[in-house]
């Protein structure tokens, strides 16, 4: 039995187990490790972007979009839990969604190893706890397997999640974290999380390599070739999805870093 003392969200705020909750995720992420942990038939609402996995949340209920939220329909599905994104939702929806939804669980993981706590986290308030018990012990192998890898060639790769304007991910994100785990860094573009960017002579030189993700922006093959031809140096498609999403999906995060790390060093 999860101790409630242990069931705090990233705001500070106490939660209790509740394992008749009726759930609404405005995170895809989270909704797929909601799933992960057998609580699909407790989750009430999703949103669109909500695609994993596909089978189980075709049956759950949209309410827009992370940002642009239905704020109505959600209060018509009476959840008594939302669990939010301090990345993904604006406070401004989630404190007028405070007013109507009883408990509203607060999520900020900014490093791999975060997931640990985030799955026990959703597993002690929802009643998982033995799933999210067996998904961090599977977690904590596939981390201690990438740790264990002999060290890599420090690297400096500029992570593009958009263009037209372009624009990367600072330090403190999520994905520079990942990157991390392989002695990558990112450049330092300015103060905000996902600055925008203007490709340069200098910019170039100080990088050995570009990615270009999946996700939000749909990069594709064709983008990174082109990119390649215009810049002279390597330029790899990669799963943004691996790369970005935290939950169940991290898992196989971990895997895939192995695979872009042989992928990069194969093309050095």
């Amino acid at each position: 039995m999860t101790n409630p003392a242990h069931l705090v969200d990233a705001l500070g705020h106490q939660h209790h187990p509740a394992p008749g909750a009726r759930i609404v995720s405005l995170v895809p992420s989270i909704t797929e490790l909601l799933c992960e942990l057998g609580l699909a038939g407790q989750l009430v609402g999703r949103t669109g972007f909500c695609i994993h996995p596909r089978e189980t949340v075709e049956a759950i209920p949209k309410v827009g979009g992370t940002k642009d939220v239905n704020i109505e329909k959600i209060r018509k599905l009476a959840p008594t839990h939302l669990v939010v994104n301090i990345d993904e939702n604006e406070k401004p929806t989630v404190d007028k969604l405070a007013e109507c939804v009883p408990h509203v669980v607060v999520t900020h993981p900014v490093a791999p190893g975060d997931n640990l706590a985030l799955a026990r986290l959703m597993g002690g308030i929802f009643g998982a706890e033995a799933a999210a018990e067996r998904w961090c012990a599977a977690f904590e192998q596939e981390y201690a397997s990438l740790r264990a890898l002999p060290p890599a060639p420090a690297r400096t790769v500029l992570y593009c999640i958009w263009q037209d304007p372009w624009m990367s991910v600072s330090k403190d994100t999520y994905i520079a974290a990942m990157l991390a785990e392989l002695g990558w860094k990112v450049p330092q573009l300015g103060e905000e999380r996902y600055p925008r960017f203007d490709w340069s002579a200098q910019l170039v030189a100080g990088l050995d390599a570009v990615l270009l993700s999946t996700e939000p922006y749909r990069f594709t093959e064709a983008h990174a070739d082109a990119l390649e031809k215009q810049l002279g140096i390597p330029v790899f498609l990669v799963d943004g999805e691996m790369m970005s999403w935290y939950g169940s999906r991290a898992l196989a995060g971990l895997r895939y870093l192995r695979e872009l790390r042989a992928m990069v060093e194969g093309a050095a």
